[in-house]
């Protein structure tokens, strides 16, 4: 039985790596294709005008960004796709990784189409760093920052970032890696990302995790970080479902989840973990910091006209327990007891239900809470812009002190 398991693993990696061969055609010629790489060493991403500085020698590998300084990384006209993007910097703190402003224009227009900030544009909550790798970004040692996500553009492509800081960013190193092309199909989407935040979710009230956009398109999927509010102690945060509105959805979503650990795979809470297509890379014991992803590789999520992504904002406990927080006053809305549909039915205009009224059962107690929730949804649109809000200042983006 082992021997078996042991040549079936191996055949099934076997199998693994030949159709991700035939897929890439590594073995085909492509004159379709001309590669090209901006760093500080090549800034215009010119042919034979790398590492001219110096003499040949290493002589421009990074900057430094001062306060309020914008530096352009990639500025090219024609039609391309970026394939890889590698970034580290010396201040890797949580401050500065939300203070750097991240942003991507495609064929000259003057709105981002991606502006989130640094951090959380690789695939990282919370302004923590993780080691770790995925099917969109990597990680390598905790000191790195790695995009594998493909953006075509069809007139022109700039890719900038924004010391948004008090001070000043000494080391910057990087390096886009893309490819010009010669055929620009028409079917090819524009990558987006859009990012958020909301320091107190309201009761009842879904964040959003992409507000409503209009167009032909396809959603890749989130990064989610959560700050647990303390008031409801080391309770779990995680009930809420995130609900996917596609192309005229209204009041009900087309694509429903059953939780928040539920929609990255696992189950019953979550802890730290990563796979190529979801992971959570911070779990904090006391239950207070959480960030997690969830990408939409194998299980696609095209739409045609419209798109709305949301989270609910939903915790549980014992019902006991539940009731003793309830009963201090804590806010909070009682959803139902062990999927049982006992408490909406006893909801009345202005009062909320109470789980210690006579004829509930016990059990597992969902309600509705306030948290601190931010996330970073990636997707394709059939535009280079969009009418997305702009990014939130940096008031709202930055930490507050748990000293």
């Amino acid at each position: 039985m082992k021997l078996f398991l042991i040549i079936f693993l191996s055949i099934t990696s076997i199998i693994s790596h030949a159709q991700l061969t035939s897929a890439k055609n590594l073995y085909e010629f492509n004159n379709n294709s001309t590669p090209a790489w901006s760093s500080f060493e090549n800034i215009t991403a010119e042919k034979g005008k790398g590492g001219m500085e110096n003499n040949g020698a290493k002589g421009h590998p990074s900057n430094g960004i001062e306060p309020g300084e914008t530096k352009v990384l990639l500025k090219v006209k024609g039609s391309g796709i970026v394939n890889r993007i590698w970034a580290t910097i010396n201040d890797r703190s949580p401050e500065m990784l939300r203070s750097l402003k991240f942003e991507m224009f495609w064929d000259g227009e003057k709105k981002a189409a991606v502006s989130v900030p640094f951090g959380d544009f690789f695939g990282i909550g919370l302004g923590q760093t993780a080691t770790y790798h995925n099917a969109f970004f990597a990680n390598p040692e905790g000191r790195s920052f790695l995009c594998f996500i493909p953006m075509p553009f069809k007139t022109g492509a700039k890719i900038q970032i924004t010391n948004e800081s008090g001070k000043r960013l000494s080391h910057l190193f990087f390096d886009i890696n893309f490819e010009k092309v010669n055929e620009w199909k028409n079917d090819y989407l524009y990558f987006h990302s859009y990012w958020s935040r909301d320091t107190a979710t309201t009761l009842a009230k879904d964040f959003e995790v992409l507000p409503a956009i209009s167009g032909k398109g396809r959603f890749l999927g989130m990064n989610v970080g959560v700050i647990a509010n303390p008031i409801y102690k080391n309770f779990w945060w995680g009930e809420g479902e995130v609900k996917i509105y596609l192309d005229g959805d209204k009041q009900f979503p087309s694509l429903v989840g059953t939780g928040t650990e539920d929609y990255i795979g696992t189950g019953w809470g979550q802890g730290e973990f990563y796979n190529d297509y979801s992971g959570c890379l911070i779990a904090n014991k006391n239950n207070t910091d959480w960030a997690f992803y969830r990408y939409h590789v194998p299980d696609p999520i095209f739409f045609k006209k419209d798109l709305m992504v949301s989270l609910q904002q939903m915790g549980g406990n014992r019902k006991d327990s539940v009731i003793a927080l309830q009963k201090r006053g804590v806010p909070m809305l009682p959803v139902g007891i062990d999927d049982q549909k006992t408490i909406h039915p006893l909801y009345e205009k202005g009062k909320v239900p109470k789980l210690d009224a006579p004829g509930l059962p016990d059990g597992f107690s969902n309600f509705y809470r306030s948290d601190d929730v931010s996330a970073t949804a990636y997707f394709y649109l059939d535009k280079p812009t969009s009418a997305l809000p702009a990014l939130q200042p940096l008031g709202i983006r930055l930490f507050k002190s748990k000293k």
